[in-house]
């Protein structure tokens, strides 16, 4: 439902700023919200996905009261703003690309100090709900929704973008044959020192980096491999040129940190959080065909599973 604007009473239409001044969310002539940058230095957030002409989220549309916050023990006045203002993103009241208030404008809405509102919005920032861009045009933005990494079922990464409606891209960093290490050569069924395919890709989800894939093949099934393109679908490419499709997997998760390898090639700071996922992929005969170990940014992916029924309950 489309929210009303704030009306000028004396006037009936929607209330502007004051000459001089710019309207909440409006941007300086000539400048554009894709050409802020964060705080770390990597791309602002496009500009808001709120379809036009629908009123800008703000604390004090008509109809709106500042959430109840309990003081007490037992609970953080900051952390309880930290869960509404999550709610707000949640269920679409803040759209990607909105802005927030001033912090000193919603501070004061919300009867807290600035120094409250910093770590509620900080911890957001940390979950990857929001971004904080610096300057004259910068403030507080509701970030793109997270890609979830569904874990129940095997897919590359190129079909679950499709899912999200977003185009897949990869730069090659890395193509070249190994020795297989006593890892990957258990993984793989192989003896260490086998030939193995390398192959290391930048992942890009509509021309933003999301994670480093580093996949090792085994030679003897994939002869050649390199001389084929490996900008799209690996899983496509073996399934179309060699007739092995990857059928299930193990996967094993471990939160890491960005080193500064990662750092540049993924765009997030030094020590950012980094979800590692180490995989090994298997046709449906059990022939292993792949052993990766992947880096999923932190704050842009997060990974869903599926239980099965718990035996014995109805």
């Amino acid at each position: 439902m489309t929210r009303p604007p704030v009306l000028d009473e004396a006037a009936g239409r929607p209330a502007g700023p004051p000459a001089g001044q710019l309207a909440a969310g409006q941007q300086p002539a000539g400048e554009h919200p894709a050409g802020r940058r964060q705080a770390d230095g990597r791309q602002a957030v496009p500009p808001s996905s709120r379809p036009a002409g629908q009123a800008r989220w703000h604390p004090r549309l008509p109809g709106r009261r500042p959430p109840t916050l309990v003081r007490g023990a037992g609970v953080t006045v900051h952390g309880q703003i930290e869960d509404w203002l999550a709610d707000e993103i949640a269920t679409g009241r803040l759209a990607p690309g909105d802005r927030l208030p001033p912090e000193a404008d919603l501070a004061a809405w919300l009867g807290v100090s600035r120094m409250t509102l910093r770590q509620a919005l900080a911890e957001l920032a940390k979950r990857g709900l929001v971004t904080r861009a610096l300057g004259r045009s910068g403030g507080t933005f509701v970030a793109e929704p997270k890609l979830e990494q569904d874990l129940t079922v095997l897919t590359g990464f190129s079909e679950r973008l499709r899912r999200h409606g977003l185009v897949a891209g990869a730069r090659v960093l890395a193509a070249t044959e190994v020795a297989a290490g006593a890892t990957a050569a258990a993984a793989l069924g192989v003896a260490a020192g086998d030939p193995l395919f390398e192959v290391r890709r930048l992942r890009l989800a509509g021309g933003e980096p999301i994670l480093i894939e580093h996949s090792l093949f085994p030679a003897a099934l994939f002869p050649g491999l390199l001389g084929h393109r490996l900008d799209g679908s690996l899983y496509a490419l073996i399934e179309e040129r060699y007739g092995q499709r990857p059928h299930r997997a193990r996967e094993c998760l471990e939160p890491v940190t960005a080193g500064v390898r990662e750092s540049e090639a993924l765009g997030v700071p030094e020590g950012a959080p980094l979800m590692l996922v180490e995989r090994t992929a298997y046709s449906r005969a059990g022939v292993p065909l792949e052993f990766a170990r992947d880096l999923f940014r932190g704050d842009r992916t997060r990974v869903v599973l599926w239980t099965p029924e718990l035996p014995g309950l109805a």
